[in-house]
């Protein structure tokens, strides 16, 4: 397990990384646009232009950012495997916590005082979930369970599809608790998939997780970026983490067979709870909604 939760940290630090790098890439871009004396950066509405967010993407800031990402994704896949989903996913929602120190530096953003209380309750949380997970021998579900898994996730996704078209301008908050939901499936999907463990090309095509793995993943991106395009970062970001911890914590106790150490359950659940209201709260953070913010004028 301690593995797993290194590969969590890893990916909690290359996403908070990332979204600094990102925002400052988009910053920087902008800024050199204006001081050329470029117009045209942006819509009547406010949104940037196709050639602002081009700018954005070539910078070496927003590259490396990107690349930071994959290897985000890398270690999120590692620690879903070898950690239970109510530790790992919670510790790689700790990634605004990244963001929001290192924007003080980066971003020139000023935290309040209520942004490092959050922050220290996170940390703290992170604690107690460690202490009280305990390491559990990896289960095999039945296939069952693989193909209820693509087939929730495509329900998932063609329902706040449909939900975000009849909410319009109102489905921000929808919209980031359907992608933080599918992030979920991401990391179930990559916890129940077969053929990696010993590698078989043949068993891991066979399998329908593969396929819950690629819709959830696509469905999920659609639908972050769409709700940080509708409304207010700071609430899609917090409904997103709440959907990404959440479900694949339940889940994982549920059916997976994700446990903690004997007497210490009460730790685990006190732990996990403070640990999203704790990252819901860095999510309004000034350095929070400017990365986020970035992320949306590039995609």
């Amino acid at each position: 397990m301690i593995a797993g939760v290194l590969a969590a940290l890893f990916a909690s630090i290359a996403y908070g990384v990332s979204s600094v790098l990102q925002a400052h890439g988009a910053r920087s871009s902008h800024d050199a646009a204006l001081a050329r004396g470029e117009t045209g950066l942006s819509t009547e509405t406010g949104a940037p232009t196709l050639r602002s967010t081009v700018l954005a993407m070539l910078t070496v800031y927003f590259i490396v950012g990107t690349v930071m990402d994959v290897a985000g994704f890398v270690g999120g896949a590692v620690s879903a495997r070898l950690a239970p989903l109510f530790l790992s996913q919670t510790i790689i929602s700790a990634n605004l916590v990244i963001t929001a120190v290192l924007g003080i530096f980066v971003l020139k953003i000023r935290l309040h005082a209520r942004d490092w209380v959050a922050i220290a309750v996170v940390l703290l949380a992170l604690c107690a979930l460690g202490v009280s997970a305990k390491e559990n021998p990896r289960q095999t579900e039945s296939m069952l369970f693989h193909w209820v898994l693509l087939g929730a996730t495509a329900a998932l996704v063609v329902v706040s599809v449909a939900l975000v078209r009849w909410l319009g301008s109102r489905a921000a908050i929808a919209a980031g608790l359907s992608a933080g939901a599918l992030f979920g499936a991401v990391a179930i999907s990559v916890r129940v998939l077969d053929g990696l463990d010993p590698f078989s090309l043949s068993t891991l095509f066979a399998d329908p997780a593969l396929y819950a793995l690629a819709l959830a993943g696509g469905g999920g991106f659609y639908l972050h970026t769409v709700a940080l395009q509708l409304g207010s970062v700071n609430g899609a970001t917090a409904a997103l983490v709440v959907g990404e911890t959440v479900v694949p914590g339940v889940i994982g106790v549920i059916f997976l067979g994700d446990e903690t150490v004997n007497g210490l359950a009460w730790l685990a659940v006190l732990g996990f709870i403070a640990a999203v209201v704790g990252a819901v709260t860095v999510a309004w953070s000034g350095a929070v909604e400017a990365s986020a913010q970035a992320e949306a004028q590039a995609e």
